[in-house]
């Protein structure tokens, strides 16, 4: 087994993160880097300088800090000679991934940009019935609410937090891995709160005849669907990427959204085995293209905490 450390416990750390290697045969979480210095069991360092001199035993290092920040502990951690697996997504612009892509290749280290929803149980089924197709048109809704699942957290809504495109970025990741052409924005409409930085929803053209609706504010029932209409029937995918219908029926998948992180850890122990990078950046570049082409609305403020 390999020695990890997490930086950054936030909930999706608490949440997935700690879950999955916990119960991962290839991993020991050695330790964790958070600003409140909590330890969960593990030794806990503040800076991530710190652990990295500390502790020249761990080798791999995961990052679950937001994007902003992401990019000057990714490369302290590459330069003192650790492998790097980061968190969707993978940082606030795509130049200084790609940078960071660049500095792990010349020092032969892993650099593992996840996506944690292509990991959904459903997501390879779909690509596979979708191969040799034409989509025609498709249908994405991406809701959820905001304050459930990144509680306090401002960051989100500032410069360089993307957002909606937190989450929407999930259902472009799964489209651009099960898409048999690739596909591209053609225009987009982004709702700014007056009192923010980042929009709160998107409405989104592609091509294919696909339209994307994603939105922070939805309350109750929480929706991540997508239905691709093709030449030879349609399918939707469920839950995230989790369930699969073909023709409204259901063909396999499972209605959970634990599995996508021990999955990811596990491809993570593979590439850092091989001395392997594997950086696909097409899901941020969609995001990328709505922020260039997009038109802009001011909405009502919004709070995080009510």
């Amino acid at each position: 087994m390999m020695k990890i450390a997490l930086v950054g416990m936030g909930k999706i750390a608490h949440d997935q993160h700690v879950p999955a290697l916990q119960a991962s045969p290839d991993w020991t979480l050695a330790a964790t880097v958070s600003l409140d210095g909590r330890s969960d069991g593990q030794t806990s360092f503040v800076r991530i300088e710190d652990m990295l001199l500390a502790r020249p035993d761990i080798k791999v290092v995961s990052l679950c800090l937001p994007p902003v920040p992401r990019f000057l502990v990714a490369r302290a951690a590459l330069a003192a000679g650790r492998h790097v697996m980061l968190e969707k997504p993978p940082g606030a612009t795509l130049s200084e991934v790609q940078n960071l892509a660049v500095q792990a290749r010349a020092q032969g280290l892993t650099l593992y940009a996840t996506w944690h929803s292509r990991a959904a149980a459903a997501v390879a089924l779909a690509k596979v019935w979708l191969a040799g197709k034409t989509i025609r048109s498709g249908r994405i809704t991406w809701r959820e609410d905001v304050r459930k699942w990144h509680p306090g957290q401002d960051w989100i809504l500032d410069a360089g937090g993307m957002g909606v495109f937190d989450t929407g970025i999930n259902a472009f990741s799964i489209l651009t891995e099960i898409a048999p052409d690739p596909v591209h924005l053609t225009a987009a409409e982004l709702d700014f709160p007056a009192n923010r930085q980042a929009p709160i929803a998107a409405r989104l053209s592609l091509t294919h005849g696909i339209e994307a609706d994603f939105d922070f504010r939805q309350e109750g029932t929480q929706t991540w669907d997508m239905t691709l209409d093709t030449d030879e029937g349609s399918l939707s995918l469920r839950l995230g990427g989790n369930l699969l219908e073909i023709g409204g029926e259901y063909a396999g998948g499972e209605p959970t959204v634990m599995g996508e992180y021990p999955v990811l850890y596990a491809r993570m122990a593979e590439l850092v085995r091989r001395r392997e990078s594997e950086v696909d950046l097409s899901p941020m570049r969609l995001v990328a293209d709505a922020f260039l082409v997009g038109r802009r609305t001011t909405v009502e403020p919004f709070e995080l905490t009510v």
